[in-house]
Parts: C-alpha cells; sequence; structure tokens
C-alpha cells in the first residue's frame, strides 16, 4: 500500500540506536528508550497560508531526523511501525 501524507505532515521510520554505550555496556532491551531519530520515507505537499499559497516543506524524503520524543502517531503500514507527524515536531536535519 502507497501512503501521502497530507498538509505538512511526514512519514518518519523510527531509526534504532546502538545496544552498547560508548564505554562498552550493553543496554538490555528493558531499558531502552524509544528512539528520537528517523529517516523520512513521505512528505506532503506542504501547509498552505491563508492566501492559498503553498509553504514548501523543509525536509524531503530520505533526510534524517531528530524530533520530540512524544512526537508523532504510530501506525502500522505495509505491516511495519512508522509515525506520522507534523513537520514542525522536527527539531532538525542531521547532516
Amino acid at each position: 500500500m502507497a501512503f501521502k501524507p497530507l498538509h505538512d505532515r511526514v512519514l518518519v521510520r523510527r531509526v534504532e540506536s546502538d545496544d552498547k554505550t560508548k564505554g562498552g555496556l550493553i543496554i538490555p532491551e528493558t531499558a531502552k528508550e524509544k528512539p528520537a531519530e528517523g529517516e523520512i520515507i513521505a512528505v506532503g505537499d506542504g501547509a498552505r497560508k491563508d492566501s492559498g499559497e503553498l509553504i514548501a516543506m523543509a525536509v524531503k524524503a530520505g533526510d534524517r531526523v531528530l524530533f520530540g520524543k512524544w512526537s508523532g502517531t504510530e501506525v502500522t503500514v505495509d505491516g511495519e511501525e512508522l509515525l506520522i507527524m507534523k513537520e514542525s515536531d522536527i527539531l532538525g536535519i542531521i547532516a
């Protein structure tokens, strides 16, 4: 199933974090937090001003981004757990 977000929403796949700390300690699955980093899968066309003019999106498919811990709505698309969130929930693009 193909999915295209509407307006200023994006579809994001979470990127899993490392299983070890920098010091070499292994983090058990029960102690891990959900990652706040992801890859943009699809983007909407953008928001519209009151005049009807389209505001272009600042992110594109393939960008790696950071987002807030509680951002987005979890959905399942083609058996894969993804997030739908507004572009404003994205904190930044990882270069």
